[in-house]
């Protein structure tokens, strides 16, 4: 699958980051609140190896409800349950992506594979995996100043995020409508998503638009243009949800 290939390809870009980092640097916060650049780096090896446990037929691998009550503290909880060395939570990430990748390869195209809170095909699920990844690449090289450029590969974030602009609807208790967006790629050519015909558009950069499906950016700073009826409530909206 092509999303196989681009998810390794962007956690590759991730671990030549993580390879030039110092003792001091994984230290350091991140952008992920309350959480050092080694935290989210042991965040990324938890659910990876909880990616692989799903697709390898072991649901259990991901019972999170055993560390609190929603995914957020839990998540937290088993970050905090589990810190160890920055070798040590680079080796296991590094294992970890790779036991993931190896097993979405194998597990069948049309089977569903449990997810935190959902049930997602396996493209789906290493779709999800590359936009989290790139999100959190975004917490740790942010604060280190440390460049992190966009590629072709945010056509899956951006897909994502559209996607699951219905479920961002139901959840915020209103009706679905049709969305469109005309997103400018970091190559300069355009990405559409949604009916051609819809009145509400969204237009601008798909970095920002990612960015605000991530909650890394306000939509007010995005620079993103909403054109019709419903589009700047589904910019607000906006999430890069792992539901589909």
């Amino acid at each position: 699958m092509e999303i196989l290939d681009d998810l390794v390809a962007e956690q590759d870009q991730l671990d030549t980051v993580l390879a030039g980092l110092t003792p001091d640097d994984w230290a350091r916060p991140s952008a992920a609140e309350g959480w050092t650049v080694a935290d989210v780096v042991l965040h990324l090896a938890q659910t990876e190896e909880a990616v692989a446990a799903s697709a390898g037929g072991d649901p259990s691998g991901i019972d999170w409800h055993r560390f609190g009550e929603t995914v957020d503290g839990a998540m937290d909880a088993m970050v905090r349950a589990e810190r160890d060395a920055p070798a040590e939570i680079f080796a296991r990430w590094r294992a970890a992506r790779r036991d993931a990748v190896r097993a979405l390869r194998a597990a069948d195209p049309g089977q569903p594979l449990r997810w935190v809170t959902a049930s997602l095909r396996p493209r789906t699920l290493a779709t999800t995996r590359l936009a989290e990844h790139w999100a959190h690449a975004l917490d740790i090289t942010g604060p280190l100043g440390i460049v992190y450029p966009d590629t072709d590969r945010l056509r899956h974030v951006a897909w994502l995020g559209h996607s699951t602009l219905p479920y961002a609807f139901h959840l915020a208790g209103r009706p679905s409508v049709p969305i469109r967006c005309s997103l400018t790629a970091p190559d300069g050519s355009r990405w559409e998503f949604g009916d051609p015909a819809a009145e509400s558009v969204i237009v601008g950069a798909a970095g920002a638009f990612c960015r605000v499906g991530a909650q890394r950016l306000s939509p007010a700073e995005s620079g993103l243009q909403t054109r019709g009826p419903h589009a700047a409530e589904a910019l607000r909206l906006l999430r890069n949800y792992a539901v589909v």
